[in-house]
């Protein structure tokens, strides 16, 4: 049976320096709950604890307690500690799994099926369309998708799976939960935590720092059964979700790009290393049947639904790649005035076969 802890004992615990999980069960198993709280210095040194932790269980920073106790109180937040029930069961057994989550939203999402999508924050136009498909396809067919609110790739994947379902997404975050890092995703985290939940094991107050972020990637991935690398760099946070995932025994997807494109240089070495590589939200589901209990069948090329015979300027569609078109191999490679380049390349951008990135067009559908 897991020991029963109050919100402010969990808060005095998570104070203390370098105390582990493992740790506290161990010395909790000895001494019980409340002999804990109650311990002496002398008894303290008996049970191995060191000189800072023996200071933080005696001297608390208790205003800082208090403090956010009373913010959690206002703030509609909530604190899950590693013994409570709506504390998920698959981050509980990584190595060292957080103390305490604050969670703003719906904290039932904790436990459902989750895959993380996480990538770029440099992201390209094909690869925030891949993100937010593969999310919106995913939680289609069940599963929350996990990500760190990031520019890039980890938006986009919370946008496609808002698309799905307002509930589908979890955003963990290296902040406090009375921020929203980065600011420009103020209007996604509100939509996020309407029905979805942002978790975070920073207290109130707490601005975003280098530091924080690996310890964020472990939660992602620590929360999800699988993590999928979309687009990313070598090194790269990405790589560190992907190499956390690999330790705690997930299943890791890659998106192959260009070889000529460093921004998938991370995801080619991924694959190099067995992950699967991955096309469609097709590959995914068959790797990972069995979580889900009743998902829809997926087609490999269910996200291909336009025809291209039903599209206009064949000819021009079938020079630009997937890779940067320029307008001047477009028109070599057409034989047409650059006046009528430009002009079929609007009509096909407004009809989101194509897109504008720097140095020319990407084709985004295929056949």
């Amino acid at each position: 049976m897991l020991p029963q802890l109050s919100v402010a004992q969990y808060l005095l615990l998570a104070e203390v320096p370098r105390l582990s999980l493992a740790r506290l069960q161990e010395v909790l198993a000895h001494t019980g709950t409340e002999a804990l709280f109650t311990a002496s210095e002398a008894q303290l040194r008996g049970w191995q604890f060191s000189s800072a932790q023996i200071s933080a269980l005696l001297k608390p920073n208790q205003q800082r307690i208090d403090n956010t106790l009373s913010w959690l109180a206002e703030s509609g937040c909530q604190v899950i500690g590693c013994f409570d029930a709506l504390y998920p069961e698959c981050l509980r057994n990584i190595q060292r799994p957080p103390l305490l989550l604050f969670v703003r939203g719906n904290a039932a999402l904790l436990k459902r099926p989750q895959l993380a999508i996480v990538g770029s924050r440099h992201a390209s136009v094909v690869a925030l369309r891949h993100s937010q498909m593969f999310a919106q396809q995913l939680a289609e067919q069940g599963f929350t998708i996990t990500s760190g609110l990031a520019l890039g790739i980890d938006a986009a994947a919370h946008k496609g799976a808002l698309l799905a379902r307002p509930d589908a997404t979890i955003a963990v975050v290296a902040t406090g939960l009375d921020r929203v890092y980065p600011k420009r995703h103020q209007q996604l985290a509100h939509q996020i935590v309407e029905q979805g939940v942002i978790v975070s094991e920073f207290w109130p107050g707490t601005a975003a720092k280098a530091n924080h972020f690996p310890r964020r990637n472990r939660i992602i991935s620590g929360l999800s059964k699988a993590v999928l690398v979309v687009q990313a760099g070598l090194p790269s946070g990405s790589l560190l979700t992907a190499n956390y995932a690999a330790e705690q025994g997930r299943d890791v997807f890659a998106v192959p790009g260009s070889i000529d494109d460093p921004l998938h240089a991370g995801c080619h070495y991924l694959i190099q290393q067995g992950a699967k590589l991955v096309s469609s939200a097709a590959d995914i589901m068959e790797e990972l049947e069995g979580f889900i209990e009743t998902p829809i069948p997926l087609s490999p090329g269910m996200e291909q639904n336009m025809q291209e015979q039903n599209l206009p300027y064949r000819q021009l569609l079938d020079n630009v790649a997937y890779e940067t078109t320029s307008i001047d191999d477009l028109v070599l490679s057409t034989q047409q005035p650059v006046d009528a380049v430009l002009a079929q390349l609007t009509e096909l951008e407004i009809l989101g076969v194509v897109a504008v990135v720097p140095g020319g067009y990407v084709k985004l559908r295929r056949n």
